[in-house]
């Protein structure tokens, strides 16, 4: 397949209504400690490579992506959901492109329903789908219908997690949060959007609270806990600024998320060139 650069689109081809189980508010299946935190963090700051040391290129910097459409039969409410692309829009202000490398279309019920994080099904799943490299972003969209994993919208490798079981990495979404799909309040792309945002190097706003760690990123206000729905001006913390709750690692609905801030897009500019050997 040639390489086409990826849009923020809804596609005119999705004329059904993409079928999902249901899902109430947002959850994103990343999850770090605070230990392992703050391990990443110390080899992050010190093997760290700054836009200084790299080239001054000013272009957006290309990213390959690799979709991996997995589905339980071959009808749409199945999973077999014609190729969409969610990424660019969200990502041209931090200089970050996603180009479509391939899409694979895998039939496999074990891998669309049982897939989930650390489950055997998705260990399986990437060991036979995933392509290239550090640097090529790889999704897979499946259907969380295990009781484990239901309510569930997708999951992210951090850029630390590549060098410790490369296979591993990448993100997996439930393919009914795309646009065009049936998941209420989160079907318009943003769980990929955000569970890339794990992919490149981002917490969540919400790590550690209020007093804890934080996200380490210096102009995301602290929060207490993740948002639901679109709750202006909430402020659970005491510390200057409301609650960041437009902003895409947060759990806001979709509609609601609208932004990285300049220090999110700076943080995932050193991960890529520090962890994932992209110049940007």
């Amino acid at each position: 397949m040639r390489p086409s650069v990826v849009a923020f689109v809804l596609l005119s081809c999705v004329s059904v209504v993409l079928g999902g189980p249901a899902v109430t508010t947002r959850t994103c299946g990343t999850v770090i400690s605070e230990e392992k935190l703050l391990a990443h963090e110390l080899h992050f700051q010190t093997n760290k490579i700054t836009k200084d040391t790299a080239s001054n290129t000013t272009s957006p910097v290309n990213v390959n992506l690799y979709w991996h459409v997995v589905s339980q039969d071959t009808t749409l409410e199945g999973g077999n959901i014609p190729q969409i692309s969610v990424l660019n829009e969200d990502y041209a202000p931090s200089g970050i492109q996603f180009v479509l490398q391939e899409t694979t279309r895998t039939t496999n019920w074990y891998w669309f329903n049982e897939a989930g994080p650390n489950s055997d099904a998705q260990t399986q799943m990437k060991q036979q789908l995933r392509q290239g490299g550090v640097a090529d972003f790889n999704v897979y969209t499946v259907g969380f219908t295990d009781s484990a994993f239901l309510g569930l919208l997708g999951y992210s490798t951090f850029p630390a997690d590549y060098e410790g079981d490369p296979t591993d990495d990448g993100s997996v979404i439930l393919f009914s949060s795309l646009p065009g799909g049936s998941t209420p309040n989160f079907n318009e792309g943003k769980t990929l959007t955000h569970e890339a945002g794990h992919w490149v190097g981002l917490y969540h706003t919400f790590q550690g609270g209020c007093d804890g760690t934080g996200d380490m990123v210096d102009d995301t206000p602290a929060e207490a806990s993740p948002a639901s729905g679109c709750p202006t001006g909430r402020d659970t913390c005491t510390s200057p600024g409301v609650d960041p709750i437009h902003n895409y690692m947060d759990y806001s609905d979709d509609s609601c998320m609208d932004q990285f801030t300049p220090g999110q897009s700076a943080r995932m500019a050193d991960q890529l060139r520090t962890y994932r050997g992209i110049d940007i």
